[in-house]
């Protein structure tokens, strides 16, 4: 009896144990589901000049190149989300998928069907996954700009964009949400919690700029040092101050946020610096940003009588993995110079 169920339990355990590696590699899993024509769409060049354009307007105003989610059947759909997932926090997916069905809520309200469209998303790969040690892919429409270089056991996850239209839906069935609501408020908390003299030194311009300053620029370089310094904080506002950078290192796996935060807490606070603009309550225009050695965070809300948000983080030296494609040039042995 115990022969008739040793060869059913064993091939079970195969199966389990197959399913399992398959389910830990959704790169794999999504690739594999294309056909022939949409990889030839999806696989591109990885020095194709795309690579390293990104921008954060609707796919009706911005062509871009890569499979169009309405390109992808229901099962392919959620191959892709599985893979966003592997490259995302549980949060950053559900943002993801949020601000996607904003497009939704913007059609209803505009009647504008071409312009506001949630499966006008593009997912692109540059270099063979499959095949390559060094490889990107990036994942884009309105309001999402996500970019991801992997090179080896390295991988780099900036120019990274998230916008919010409406910043707070005004009306019908879900009237109230603020997809964005933690960003904006937890800069609220930090300015009003400054005193006259730290305010004088916080806000370093009194009319709200129009759009994040730094806009799609492929390559950045830090910004004019604005604001108010980190060691000038109280210990409650510099609480206040890393809690916000947490905030949008959350977006990523924890693992790869956990990493960035230490490579920021090694650089040392005391250079981190948060400037503001505009108002300071909701309902009219207003800005902030915060700036490191090596990266930068800017955060707008001044479109649409300032119900439209857009909020960047910025890498000085490592958008598009320019830092580890570097290192890894200079290291690897297929690339070194004998």
């Amino acid at each position: 009896m115990k022969k008739q169920f040793l060869l059913p339990f064993a091939f079970i355990c195969f199966l389990s144990i197959l399913f399992l590696c398959f389910k830990d590699k959704p790169i794999e899993s999504f690739i594999s589901s294309l056909s022939e024509e949409q990889k030839s769409k999806a696989l591109l060049d990885f020095d194709h000049e795309a690579k390293t354009e990104w921008h954060f307007f609707p796919g009706a105003m911005y062509e871009r190149e890569g499979l169009s989610f309405s390109e992808l059947s229901e099962e392919q759909r959620e191959k892709l989300f599985d893979l966003l997932q592997a490259y995302l926090s549980k949060s950053g997916l559900e943002k993801t998928k949020t601000i996607m069905g904003l497009e939704a809520v913007l059609r209803e309200f505009s009647g504008d069907s071409v312009l506001r469209n949630p499966e006008n998303y593009h997912v692109a790969f540059y270099g063979d996954p499959l095949e390559d040690e060094v490889w990107a892919w990036s994942f884009e429409g309105h309001h999402v700009s996500l970019n991801y270089t992997i090179a080896g056991e390295k991988i780099t996850a900036t120019p990274r964009f998230f916008g919010s239209n409406p910043a707070r839906i005004p009306k019908g069935p879900r009237e109230g949400e603020r997809t964005l609501k933690e960003e904006e408020d937890f800069g609220f908390a930090l300015i009003n919690s400054l005193s006259e003299d730290q305010l004088e030194k916080a806000v370093f311009r009194e009319e709200s700029y129009k759009e994040i300053v730094t806009i799609n620029q492929s390559v950045v370089d830090p910004l004019e040092t604005v604001g108010i310094g980190f060691e000038e904080l109280d210990s409650k506002q510099q609480k206040t101050l890393i809690k916000i950078v947490d905030l949008y290192l959350s977006a990523l796996p924890k693992k790869l946020s956990q990493k960035r935060r230490k490579f920021i807490q090694d650089e040392g606070f005391d250079h981190i610096h948060f400037g503001w603009v505009g108002a300071k309550k909701l309902g009219s225009a207003h800005y902030y940003r915060i700036q490191g050695l090596s990266f930068l965070i800017e955060f707008d809300n001044s479109q649409n009588d300032a119900n439209h948000i857009h909020t960047v983080w910025r890498d000085f030296d490592g958008d598009f993995g320019r830092d580890v494609l570097a290192d890894h040039y200079l290291n690897s042995p297929h690339h070194m110079v004998q």
